[in-house]
């Protein structure tokens, strides 16, 4: 079988993929969402998680915020190291969001408004710090505010999963993990299972 695996830091990612997905993925490519309870659980069991995972077709997509970690590429180095040791390094992927989650969701402020059904939040989408917002320092915070509190992790990411933007380029950590969930993709494809 043809699948994609999606080792996610917590929930929230797991219901914004569950929405996004779909639209994304061709239907012969299954997909297994493993959300883990924090970033440390996470990084305590990838290794062993992807080392044990039985389908030998499958691929893996490790999503983990970047938080306050202070390098971007130390991060994405540390956890390809654990998928290196998992010896299945060449059918993994890291991507990490820059900062959190929610900078998906303020780059494409058209889907948030969608989703959680506000008038005119997309109007904001041309402000500078929404230009951009994978350098925002807390960008669950900023989405907070903006939505005057309506969004909540888990169900809002659900609902905007839903609408988001698979072309929206003003995240680069967004376009990163589009490309990188297509490319594996494309490698499932082309396998004869």
């Amino acid at each position: 079988m043809r699948e994609l695996v999606f080792l996610l830091e917590e929930r929230s990612s797991r219901a914004m993929l569950e929405s996004l997905l779909p639209r994304c993925l061709s239907a012969e490519v299954h997909f297994r969402l493993v959300p883990f309870e924090g970033k440390q659980d996470l990084e305590r069991q990838l290794e062993r998680r992807i080392r044990a995972y039985e389908n030998p077709h499958a691929r893996f997509i490790v999503l983990r915020d970047q938080d306050s970690h202070p390098d971007c590429s130390k991060l994405k180095k540390s956890l390809s190291g654990l998928c290196e040791k998992s010896g299945k390094a060449r059918h993994c992927l890291v991507r990490i969001a820059c900062m959190e989650l929610e900078t998906f969701y303020l780059a494409d402020l058209e889907a948030v408004e969608k989703a959680l059904k506000l008038d005119k939040l997309a109007t904001h989408q041309g402000t500078r710090k929404f230009r951009t917002p994978d350098k925002l320092g807390s960008p669950s915070r900023e989405l907070g505010s903006l939505t005057k509190n309506r969004y909540e992790k888990v169900a809002g990411s659900r609902e905007i999963g839903k609408h988001l933007d698979l072309e929206n380029n003003r995240s680069p950590s967004f376009r990163n993990l589009i490309a990188g969930i297509r490319r594996m993709e494309n490698e499932l494809l082309a396998l004869t299972v």
